[in-house]
């Protein structure tokens, strides 16, 4: 461009006076960009495919290149030029190469040139970027069963990271806070080894707990990589005493189930009595029975469960209630037919009540019937008079009671 300003050698344009903008729009400068080749920079994981497009819209009858970090050619055109397996021909048009090279390592990790040979040659870069998958984690630290309370640290660390990896802790649902990742090279000068350690108190609660450590990189496209370590807590016993029956009775049989936990499990239980004197036994069987119960039984009993790690005593206390009759099969039955027959002589009854009421309305009005049809009879008003004594209608007297 400055040629064709017929610039003189060494000297330079006045500051002052713009370039043509015909310059910029010439023909050969729009040419010179529809023979630009593009491509794309790639990101591939160690061990994966990655595939490498190149396009032109204007070839001026040239065919595309591609060449590796070393600049050897591995494809002219649809031609192979460099003799490796894992590198294939996807796609060569005159507008388009494509390849694909396959178990992908770190070495091949570095910009990858297009060129188009026109005057002059011109080239676009894709910059592969290779990731280094992080091995599974190692835990280190835990040497034994803790005693509660112990204080513990475990370590952990994962090699082969690119770029490097985070590594996070936890104990269940639980994320712990351990020191931030420490991030050391690998000896290939590639890839790196991350390492974190976390500290903690242990209580009889982290007992049989796990203490996961997971490896977190973008190589593994949200997969859990993670290592656990199973924990083992010593602590001392505890119990609990369990009456069956709950409620026990005067003659009844009880058993004082003594419900002992602890890790390790007690191996011995010692029963007491307040007041009695010795113990009243010491057996590795939990429960205490009474054959047969009497009220001189009650009182506080305590049941000692004993273990490598200590001992622990637990008390309850014991009340005989008053032995209470337990109705039989046979009076339940006889309660409840006497309930039937009470209910039905009660129906009865009721019937009976109403059917005397309609015997007697009816009856009344069949006697003032009969003594309006007969000759004898009198009036109705002479018969109610007649039956309150009053005249009588010749030598023999009739009474109508209505």
């Amino acid at each position: 461009y400055w040629q064709e300003q017929d610039l003189e050698l060494g000297t330079l344009a006045p500051l002052d006076e713009p370039i043509s903008s015909t310059v910029w729009s010439s023909p050969d400068m729009l040419a010179s960009q529809d023979s630009q080749p593009w491509t794309s920079d790639e990101t591939v994981v160690a061990g994966g495919t990655v595939v490498l497009k190149c396009q032109v819209k204007d070839h001026e009858d040239s065919s595309l290149q591609w060449s590796n970090p070393a600049q050897q050619t591995l494809y002219f055109g649809e031609k192979r030029a460099l003799r490796d397996n894992r590198i294939q021909l996807v796609s060569s048009t005159p507008h388009e190469l494509s390849i694909s090279i396959s178990n992908v390592a770190l070495a091949d990790e570095g910009e990858y040139t297009c060129s188009i040979f026109t005057m002059p040659v011109r080239t676009a870069k894709s910059l592969v970027t290779v990731l280094g998958i992080p091995q599974k984690p190692i835990i280190t630290g835990y040497k034994s069963s803790l005693r509660e309370k112990d204080i513990m640290t475990l370590n952990c660390h994962s090699s082969g990271s690119k770029p490097a990896a985070q590594l996070t802790w936890r104990k269940g649902d639980q994320e712990l806070h351990g020191e931030p990742t420490r991030i050391q090279e690998d000896s290939n000068g590639k890839t790196f080894t991350v390492s974190s350690s976390v500290t903690l108190q242990v209580t009889r609660e982290d007992d049989g707990a796990d203490i996961v450590c997971s490896v977190n990189h973008e190589s593994l496209k949200g997969a859990d990589r993670s290592t656990s370590q199973h924990i083992e807590v010593l602590y001392t016993p505890t119990a609990m005493i369990r009456p069956d029956p709950p409620h026990p009775r005067e003659g009844q049989k009880l058993s004082l189930h003594c419900e002992g936990r602890g890790n390790p499990v007690p191996q011995k239980y010692l029963w007491m009595k307040e007041g009695s004197d010795p113990p009243l036994k010491t057996t590795q069987e939990s429960a205490l029975i009474f054959p047969f119960l009497n009220k001189s039984d009650s009182g506080i009993y305590g049941c000692t469960a004993i273990s490598n790690m200590g001992s622990y005593t637990a008390y309850f206390t014991l009340n005989v209630n008053d032995p209470s009759p337990v109705p039989s099969s046979s009076s339940t039955y006889h309660a409840i037919i006497g309930g039937i027959v009470a209910f039905i002589v009660f129906l009865l009854l009721i019937l009976l009540i109403f059917l005397g009421h309609y015997l007697i309305r009816h009856k009344g009005t069949y006697l003032t019937h009969e003594a309006k049809g007969s000759d004898d009879a009198p009036d109705a008003d002479t018969a109610i008079i007649n039956a309150e004594g009053g005249q009588s209608g010749g030598d023999d007297k009739k009474e109508y009671f209505i």
